[in-house]
């Protein structure tokens, strides 16, 4: 019996591991995004696939293991600030205080878009990324529902939902989980729609980004919650890392 206790617990990581990286097919559609059209027509975003979760601990472990270039003392500053993995315990261990269940945070844009490239994928694109995020559990948009918007509004002001394993947020339509309750999420193109604007251009309009002067030109004015996603990604530079911020990846269908 003793001589099957080790193959019996590798099939089961392995059946966890394979759970946990499962990507789901997001169907083509149109949507109207809050920024980035040059009027209330809608935006076709074409079929793609989605990871289920976000990264988590054990997932970036397994990365860095095989590409140590990219661990917390071997990075260079030009792609991850000084907080880089900083909750880490070390380049090769997240701590005691980490669950490996849980998202991987404290990393940058390129370090997400190097893991993603990895595994054959890609960071989603923003509106790849808010039209998934627009579902509830039975609607491809509840963006008007005001029960959903309540829902995310009192998540942005949960401290430390960081630390909670994958997967204990809601389902949504499309198969989906943790979109919103655990952490903001980088996309490839997250500040885009500020780079190209008037924004950019302006250094105070850039520090109100949080005070609601990113409204102009918006298309949904009681979008508060999206108001919030897009001024933190206008806030962020690729190199940037916080503890509140992970990543998940997509692929071309």
């Amino acid at each position: 019996m003793k001589r099957f206790l080790p193959i019996f617990l590798f099939l089961i990581t392995a059946s966890l591991w394979s759970q946990v990286v499962k990507m789901v097919a997001i169907e083509r559609g149109t949507f109207v995004p809050l920024y980035g059209a040059t009027s209330k027509e809608p935006v076709a975003v074409k079929a793609f696939y989605l990871d289920v979760y976000p990264v988590t601990n054990a997932q970036y472990l397994a990365f860095l293991k095989k590409y140590p270039e990219n661990t917390r003392s071997k990075i260079k500053g030009l792609f991850a600030d000084k907080s880089y993995l900083s909750h880490w315990a070390s380049d090769y261990n997240y701590g005691k205080a980490n669950l490996g269940n849980a998202p991987v945070t404290n990393v940058s844009w390129f370090t997400a878009k190097k893991y993603c490239e990895c595994q054959g994928g890609r960071l989603p694109t923003m509106d790849e990324w808010e039209y998934v995020a627009m579902a509830d559990e039975k609607r491809i948009d509840a963006r008007t529902k005001e029960s959903f918007n309540k829902y995310i509004m009192s998540w942005y002001e949960k401290p430390n939902t960081y630390a909670n394993p994958v997967g204990e947020t809601f389902k949504n339509y499309w198969g989906v989980y943790d979109m919103h309750g655990l952490v903001w999420e980088w996309t490839g193109d997250f500040n885009s729609i500020f780079l190209s604007g008037e924004s950019r251009k302006d250094k105070d309009t850039d520090k109100n980004l949080f005070c609601g002067s990113a409204s102009i030109n918006a298309t949904d004015l009681m979008n508060y919650a999206a108001f919030m996603r897009y001024a933190f990604r206008g806030s962020l530079k690729a190199s940037y890392t916080t503890k509140n911020l992970g990543f998940r990846c997509a692929k071309d269908k």
